[in-house]
């Protein structure tokens, strides 16, 4: 079965990503078409990018990007939760994309933004990233509004389209990722 990972991009103390990811692996789970599992970017305790050799080397040298490696490698797919921090997503997740390079390729991603504007910017940022990758990012995203999704801007109370929204971008991953299974099973 897919196993598709719900990444929480921030690591901010009082984010709003924890509560994002919750609601969409809630959604998610009432699936039977894929596995899914949250994973939480903090728990992982990436410093700025500390490996002496670049990603596509492949030769991790710190337990934490091992780590890292092994989670990331596990999935089929992501659907990736990320803020808007200065119209592009967190330097926290783009920090710890950046630690693997192999582990991304030929998987498929979805976006679920949040901010000001509906997270849409740092999506477009994250779009530009998985493509470097050989990721295969899908149409379909959530753009969740600080001012209508969020009562006070962190008090996540999604308007009632949004799961709509939510199991649009999981369909089109979990078709993606199923479609890229050919190319991972050839490496």
């Amino acid at each position: 079965m897919i196993k598709i990972a719900i990444i929480i991009g921030s690591t901010r103390p009082g984010r709003n990503g924890e509560a994002v990811a919750r609601w969409v692996h809630e959604i998610a789970n009432r699936r039977s078409d894929a596995e899914f599992e949250i994973v939480d970017i903090a728990e992982y305790d990436l410093p700025l990018l500390d490996e002496p050799m670049g990603a596509a080397s492949g030769q991790y040298t710190k337990s934490h990007t091992k780590n890292w490696s092994k989670k990331i490698t596990s999935f089929d797919g992501y659907v990736f939760v990320t803020p808007e921090y200065n119209h592009a997503t967190s330097g926290a997740l783009k920090n710890a994309i950046d630690y693997l390079y192999k582990e991304w390729n030929n998987k498929a991603a979805g976006f679920v933004g949040y901010g000001a504007n509906g997270g849409t910017r740092a999506v477009e940022n994250l779009r530009l990233i998985m493509g470097e990758l050989m990721v295969a990012d899908v149409r379909a995203q959530v753009a969740l509004s600080l001012f209508t999704d969020f009562k006070n801007f962190s008090d996540f109370k999604p308007e009632s389209f949004q799961e709509e929204s939510v199991n649009k971008v999981i369909d089109q991953v979990i078709s993606w990722s199923n479609a890229l299974r050919v190319l991972r099973n050839i490496e």
